[in-house]
């Protein structure tokens, strides 16, 4: 018998070629291959490693489990080099183990998710439509040889403004609407269940709350879907018995929409919190989940509009968006995701694709 790197035992036994064990003669040698020995194998591509990227990069590796592969893609591939080789040296101390390293587009081909955080900033004096423009082309360059590789998996967007970003991959790309998602409100939702759940002094896992619309300033909070536990806040507002009010629920529904505003100005960028957002999803899907978070999909005549991508509350699996749920919304709030449509619909309108 020699040691086991070389996986050959002498021994007397039936084999089974068809379960990777090949006969020669008294010895039996076990194949050894990737594709043989894990059956299970998630892998997720990264393309863009800036801040936001490794964030969620890291996030990926610290929760530990999610996938087992991670490719990390940037038009500075020495830069991918130097972040694979980082996170490579500290995996002896995460959860479990994952095989990491900085790839092309032609590893996108048997990849479960790509995820994209490339992008341009904004310059001095840019109009948001130039700035859109721009983000267009470098996804022209993205999706065009990610979708020649052959990958027939799920594009999970977070580069801004995500909602419209998500829209220019999903008609460059000519991907089924389910396998293409933004991050949408998803990060939002987490704000507001924070400063919930601080107000009320109630942990923010038992708040159940949504922001929709626009992953920017026409977002909103439909109250009447805010539920503390079981109980409606709305509800909980009226009684004469607490010292809440409406106008806290105001003030918390701005420091909401103006979050990403005041971290840019106290530190220049915001991107610890959009990459445990992109985390959790990619958990939700990798896991088959069914887990509902506001992510940015395609509605098809969801309240009332067809073709936006916008935030909406989701069923999320191995396949993508499973189901679009529809809130009962009051009419003060379906005016609002109204409006948040338009100013979405405007913005793509003026693109060239």
């Amino acid at each position: 018998m020699q040691g086991v790197e070389g996986y050959n035992f002498t021994l007397f036994l039936t084999v089974l070629p068809e379960r990777g064990i090949i006969e020669t003669g008294d010895n039996l040698s076990f194949r050894k291959g990737a594709e043989d020995m894990n059956t299970d194998r998630r892998k997720v591509v990264l393309i863009g490693t800036g801040m936001v990227g490794m964030s969620f990069a890291y996030a990926l590796v610290n929760q530990g489990g999610i996938c087992n592969e991670l490719v990390l893609i940037d038009v500075n591939k020495e830069r991918a080099n130097g972040e694979a080789m980082d996170l490579n040296h500290g995996l002896a101390f995460a959860k479990s183990n994952m095989k990491i390293y900085a790839g092309e587009y032609h590893d996108c081909k048997d990849a479960d998710i790509v995820v994209i955080a490339a992008g341009v900033a904004q310059k001095d004096g840019e109009t948001r439509l130039d700035l859109l423009q721009r983000n267009t082309e470098v996804f022209r360059s993205i999706i065009g040889p990610v979708v020649k590789s052959g990958f027939d998996g799920i594009f999970l967007v977070a580069t801004n403004p995500v909602d419209i970003m998500t829209r220019v991959t999903y008609e460059l790309s000519r991907f089924g609407a389910s396998r293409v998602i933004g991050t949408g409100t998803s990060l939002d939702t987490a704000r507001l269940r924070y400063l919930l759940g601080d107000y009320f002094t109630v942990d923010p896992k038992n708040i159940h709350a949504y922001v929709m619309g626009e992953h920017g300033d026409s977002e909103f909070v439909p109250l009447s879907q805010v539920m503390l536990a079981t109980k409606q806040v709305s509800k909980i507002l009226e009684s004469d018995d607490n010292d809440y009010s409406m106008d806290d629920m105001e003030k918390i529904e701005e420091q909401v929409r103006t979050a990403a505003y005041k971290i840019i100005e106290a530190k220049r960028a915001t991107y610890y919190g959009i990459g445990m957002a992109i985390t959790r999803i990619v958990k939700a899907i990798l896991g088959d989940e069914n887990s509902v978070l506001t992510v940015s999909a395609k509605l098809c005549g969801e309240y009332g509009s067809r073709g936006v991508f916008i935030g909406v509350p989701c069923i999320i699996g191995r396949n993508g968006v499973k189901e679009i749920l529809e809130l009962s919304l009051t009419d003060d709030e379906m005016k609002k995701f109204r409006d948040s449509a338009a100013v979405l619909e405007e913005n793509f309108d003026g693109l060239k694709l």
